[in-house]
């Protein structure tokens, strides 16, 4: 029998479960680990970390414990190498205001890292990704790029400036692009991560029954990521985001090859997708941009028809 407390469970292809505890209180439950995106072990830490926490954010809540998830190949690294991505974590969650509670390691052939969080929020406050209405405006906080970038970096591709803005991109935390888009008027959101944003932007659409239109030359890129798209430089995960979503996905003519790869590209730590009211978006836009958010971009509106599809032009 289904629980009348599940506020958003696994039928909901939302960002997190939402369990209510009163009238007045919710708990926000997610989970997510990965494979090393760069080379440097304290910052992957960060990234993990940020990546891990960004669900919470994406529903309007805030995060308040976690707990590491730790693979480790032992026989083949050394134990320095996980000291590194633990401190990267922990710094990350006190920079959330986060605490460390516990965790779990396994030896395993190939490292992974990543937390399992736990959030509330006001049950009436709660943010999915099924309000988007009509006439909304869509906001991007964060440029694309990053698994495109990865996949670049791990083929030593990518200069030290460009490994330097990718990872303080996906090490920042969405947490003020969470508040200030409350204090907006938020209609819905959910976080860009391994959908890419055409995957996570269907899932928006047909969980809201709307239309959903997106302007590529509106959409905000990381350095390179057009040049490596261009050269075939993408992950594995792009292809599936494609064969998945492409049925509820109508692309203009005009859109180049390479930039339909990148709006499959799986992103790690991504921003926030935020529809809100068309009224507001310059003005959130604004907000965003006084308080550091600064690649932020309207990329697209939310329409009446046809539901369930997004339209790239």
């Amino acid at each position: 029998m289904a629980d009348p407390n599940v506020i958003r469970g696994i039928e909901d292809a939302d960002d997190a479960g939402v369990y209510k505890l009163s009238d007045e209180l919710a708990i926000i439950q997610t989970v997510d680990f990965f494979t090393p995106v760069v080379d440097d072990p304290y910052a992957f830490g960060q990234i993990a970390a940020a990546n891990a926490l960004s669900d919470v954010y994406a529903m309007g809540g805030r995060p308040l414990t976690a707990m590491n998830i730790v693979c480790f190949p032992s026989g083949s690294m050394d134990i320095s190498v996980l000291k590194e991505i633990l401190k990267g974590g922990a710094d990350k969650m006190l920079e959330a205001r986060v605490t460390l509670v516990g965790g779990h390691s396994v030896v395993d052939a190939e490292l992974k890292y990543g937390l399992s969080v736990t959030g509330v929020v006001h049950p009436k406050r709660l943010v999915t990704n099924s309000g988007a209405k009509a006439g909304d405006k869509l906001i991007l906080t964060k440029p694309l790029g990053t698994g495109i970038l990865s996949t670049a970096l791990k083929a030593g591709l990518v200069d030290k400036e460009t490994v330097a803005k990718l990872t303080k991109c996906m090490a920042t935390l969405n947490e003020k692009a969470s508040e200030l888009m409350q204090q907006a008027g938020v209609h819905a959101c959910t976080d860009i991560t391994g959908f890419g944003l055409l995957g996570h932007t269907v899932q928006v659409a047909q969980n809201s029954q709307v239309g959903i239109g997106l302007s590529f030359t509106s959409i905000p890129l990381l350095p390179e990521t057009s040049v490596f798209a261009q050269r075939g430089l993408y992950p594995g995960g792009l292809h599936r985001n494609r064969q998945f979503y492409s049925s509820a996905v109508e692309i203009a003519e005009e859109v180049p090859e390479y930039m339909q790869d990148i709006l499959f590209d799986p992103q790690t730590s991504g921003g926030l997708l935020i529809c809100l009211e068309s009224g507001k978006a310059e003005l959130l836009l604004a907000l965003l941009g006084q308080n550091g958010v600064e690649d932020a971009a309207i990329i697209g509106e939310a329409l009446n028809e046809p539901r369930g599809i997004v339209a790239v032009k």
